[in-house]
């Protein structure tokens, strides 16, 4: 069993990817080749904004965006705590200062009382200069934009929604990376919508900063590659990653989407007696990148985990520590009792396979050893 099946998906769309890739192979143009700008084209479309300008991954969109807003050092950007380590990693390469908020238990987001807070925390202690906040649509749900936005405009501050997790996940009829003053997403190959190797997109509805960022990408170009006007980044998606990002694209528009949501609807219907599964607000839409179980400590999870590999059913713990333990921000002063939250995710969560092609036999078999562990648990 796999815990996304990519390989169940390459057969599917096997002679549309090879295709593809042959495509590119006969025209030779691996770089900025048509697939490209036809992808950042169907892309924009299918969100719902102006402006789509693919490159390297995902890390390196949110990097985009750091730098064409200008952060800098002395400033501060407001960061989930429970969350991968490069929602906060580019902000100090910037050399500006992430400030950690804990997140909301049910949705695993960032909780927005708590970042108002944060935020009032930070402008009273006067050290950093609030700038930003970069909210994470975690396993695929969007974050609370209606509030988060609100919070952005009376604090005068920028948001990025970081939809690395979240491409294809809507509220209402608004699609996910269509969120804030500018979004990201990445097409790692585990990602909703994923190349075979990596790639990623940001998305804006800004001329100016769609102008600024297609500068950076390559090397701050000017009117060509070799008129360079700024200091820039090398980053660009390669057109053999397009090209196949183009037929993942419409299968995830034409059943993909649509299917990880009746496998979360199996597991939900066969796992709500038994531990704390996930939770959808009213007129919110997930994509999935992850089906995340909660059970009831850590004694518990980390048994479930193993006795799954014993079962040969994969599973993943996301994440075993929370931003602000990681080493790398060792220097940075924190009080543990701002992310009670956080702290008790990491020990309870557990990630199961979820992929638009796991079968209800897999659900079945999944979940009634979930089951059988748990008994034997009591």
């Amino acid at each position: 069993m796999e815990f996304r099946d990519l390989k169940a998906q390459y057969q599917r769309y096997k002679t549309e990817i090879d295709n593809a890739i042959q495509e590119v192979l006969q025209d030779a143009s691996f770089i900025s080749g048509k697939q490209v700008a036809e992808l950042e084209g169907l892309l924009a479309e299918y969100v719902g904004v102006k402006h789509c300008i693919t490159c390297a991954n995902g890390t390196d969109a949110m990097t985009l965006m750091m730098k064409a807003w200008g952060i800098k050092k002395g400033d501060a950007v407001f960061v989930p705590d429970f969350t991968f380590f490069a929602s906060g990693e580019v902000v100090s390469y910037e050399g500006a200062t992430p400030v950690f908020v804990d997140v909301d238990r049910d949705t695993f987001n960032i909780d927005t009382v708590k970042l108002e807070k944060s935020i009032q925390k930070t402008i009273e202690e006067g050290k950093y200069s609030p700038k930003a906040i970069i909210a994470v649509d975690l396993f695929g749900l969007p974050a609370n934009y209606p509030e988060i936005e609100r919070i952005a405009k009376h604090y005068g501050l920028k948001v990025l929604e970081d939809g690395a997790q979240g491409f294809g996940g809507r509220i209402g009829d608004r699609e996910a990376c269509s969120f804030g003053d500018a979004a990201t997403t990445s097409f790692f190959p585990a990602k909703p919508v994923g190349c075979y190797g990596d790639g990623g997109a940001v998305f804006t509805n800004d001329d100016d900063v769609a102008k600024l960022l297609r500068s950076i990408i390559v090397h701050g170009k000017g009117d060509n590659k070799y008129d360079n006007i700024r200091l820039g980044m090398n980053s660009r998606l390669d057109t053999i990653q397009a090209a196949i990002l183009k037929v993942k694209l419409q299968a995830f528009i034409e059943h993909e989407l649509e299917d990880v949501n009746r496998v979360y609807h199996l597991y939900n219907a066969k796992l709500k007696d038994i531990v704390e599964v996930p939770v959808i607000p009213e007129g919110f839409y997930s994509s999935f990148a992850q089906y995340t179980i909660k059970l009831k400590n850590k004694d518990q999870r980390d048994k479930l985990y193993v006795k799954l590999r014993e079962h040969g059913i994969p599973s993943m713990i996301y994440y075993i520590k929370p931003m602000h333990k990681q080493i790398a921000f060792s220097d940075m002063e924190f009080n543990e009792n701002d992310f009670e939250i956080s702290n008790e995710l990491c020990d309870i969560v557990l990630s199961l396979p979820m992929h638009p092609y796991l079968s209800e036999q897999d659900v079945e078999s999944i979940c009634g050893a979930i089951k059988q562990v748990l008994c034997l648990d009591k």
